[in-house]
C-alpha cells in the first residue's frame, strides 16, 4: 500500500448527510413495502418519515433506537469520527430522548486506508460518546469501495416525552436551533476553497450535540421536532407540513447561516444533494418571484449534523428560542411559523 497520506474526500463520492437519497426516491421505495403487524407498542415507526423508531415499555419508558453513517466530507479521520458519531446521536435527541448507548457501523476500503488512519476514525466517535455520556458497546465493521462511518445509537424517554414530527400545530411557531450553511462549506473543502477560519466554523456545528431536545420535549409548549439534515430546511420542513397536514412560512431573512455560506453559495459552491432535493419536492415549495437560487440552494442545503427545527406555541417562542441560545446554541433564531392550508411551504422574503 502507497505510505503517502490518502485524503479521505478523494475516496468517496459523496460526503456527509449529502449521500443521503433524495426524498421523492426514499419515498418510492418505501411506499410499497409490507407492514408488519400491528405492534401496538411501536409509537413511531415508518409512517411519518420520523427520526427513530420508538417502542414503549411496561412502565411507561420508551426505547428509541436509530442508525446513521455516510462517507466522508472531510479528510480528518479524527473529525469525521466525530462528526458522523455527532449526526447519529442526533436522532435519538431529536425524539425527545436521551441516548444510553451505541454500536459502530464501520466501511473501510482494506488497502485504501492505513489502520492507523482507521483508528483515529474510530477514536473520534468513541471521543463524541465520551462527550454525550454514552459507551460504544460494540459494532460491525465490512470491506466497502469507499470509507463509511456511524453509528446505531439506543436512546430512552418517558412516554409523555416523545416528540415526532408529524405533531406541530396550527399557530406554533418555529425555531432553528442551528445555522444552515454545511453542504456549502463541505463543497468548498472538497476544493480548497474555505476562508480563513471556516473549518474551524464548520467543525463547530457540526460536531455541537444537539443534547437540548429532550429538555425540550419535557416542555408541553413543545409541539414537534425534528433534526435538519439531508433534506435541507425544506425537506424536513415538508417532513413538518406533511404529517401535521398544515402549512409552513418560512421568513427566509430570519435564517441563520454559517458566516461564509452566503459568498460560498453565491460563488457555486452547491451539492449535488441540493439539486436533488429541490427536484425532489421542489412543486410544493412557493418562492417569491425573482427569489436568488443562491438562496434556494442554502434552503435544500444537506446539513449534516444539523440543528433542531422545533415547532412550539407561538407565545412562549422567544423564551425558548432564549433558553436555546443559553444552553449552548448562539445562533438560534424563530424563523417561520405554522399556518393552516394544505401540506406545502412558503418562503417570505
Amino acid at each position: 500500500m502507497d505510505d503517502r497520506p490518502v485524503r479521505l474526500t478523494s475516496l468517496a463520492h459523496g460526503g456527509g448527510c449529502g449521500c443521503k437519497l433524495d426524498p421523492a426516491t426514499l419515498r418510492t421505495l418505501l411506499a410499497d413495502q409490507p407492514v408488519a403487524g400491528p405492534f401496538e407498542r411501536l409509537l413511531v415507526g415508518n409512517e411519518t418519515a420520523d427520526d427513530a423508531a420508538v417502542w414503549a415499555l411496561d412502565d411507561g419508558t420508551c426505547v428509541i433506537a436509530t442508525t446513521d453513517f455516510f462517507t466522508p466530507m472531510v479528510d480528518d479521520p479524527h473529525d469525521f469520527g466525530r462528526i458522523a458519531a455527532t449526526n447519529a446521536i442526533s436522532d435519538v435527541y431529536a425524539m425527545g430522548g436521551r441516548p444510553i448507548m451505541a454500536l459502530a457501523i464501520l466501511g473501510m476500503p482494506v488497502g485504501k486506508i492505513a489502520p492507523e488512519v482507521v483508528a483515529q476514525i474510530l477514536k473520534g466517535g468513541a471521543a463524541t460518546c465520551a462527550e454525550a455520556g454514552i459507551p460504544i458497546a460494540g459494532g460491525h465493521s465490512i470491506d466497502t469501495p469507499e470509507p463509511i462511518y456511524g453509528l446505531a445509537v439506543i436512546g430512552t424517554c418517558r412516554r409523555e416525552d416523545v416528540r415526532r414530527n408529524a405533531d406541530a400545530r396550527v399557530g406554533d411557531a418555529l425555531i432553528l436551533t442551528k445555522p444552515l450553511g454545511v453542504g456549502v462549506y463541505a463543497a468548498a473543502i472538497k476544493r480548497a476553497a474555505l476562508p480563513p477560519g471556516g473549518y474551524d466554523a464548520f467543525l463547530a456545528t457540526t460536531t455541537l450535540l444537539n443534547r437540548i431536545g429532550p429538555e425540550l420535549a419535557a416542555d408541553p409548549a413543545v409541539h414537534a421536532l425534528t433534526d435538519v439534515t439531508g433534506f435541507g430546511l425544506l425537506g424536513h420542513g415538508l417532513e413538518f407540513a406533511r404529517g401535521a397536514g398544515c402549512r409552513l412560512v418560512i421568513d427566509w431573512p430570519a435564517v441563520p447561516l454559517l458566516p461564509s455560506a452566503e459568498p460560498l453559495a453565491r460563488d457555486g459552491f452547491v451539492t449535488g444533494a441540493s439539486h436533488r432535493n429541490w427536484t425532489a419536492f421542489g412543486a410544493e415549495v412557493v418562492l417569491r418571484e425573482g427569489f436568488p437560487d443562491w438562496s434556494r440552494h442554502l434552503l435544500t442545503d444537506p446539513q449534516t449534523s444539523g440543528g433542531l427545527l422545533v415547532a412550539c406555541a407561538a407565545p412562549r417562542a422567544e423564551a425558548i428560542r432564549d433558553r436555546i441560545r443559553a444552553a449552548g446554541y448562539p445562533a438560534a433564531a424563530i424563523v417561520g411559523r405554522v399556518e393552516a392550508g394544505a401540506a406545502g411551504i412558503r418562503v417570505d422574503g
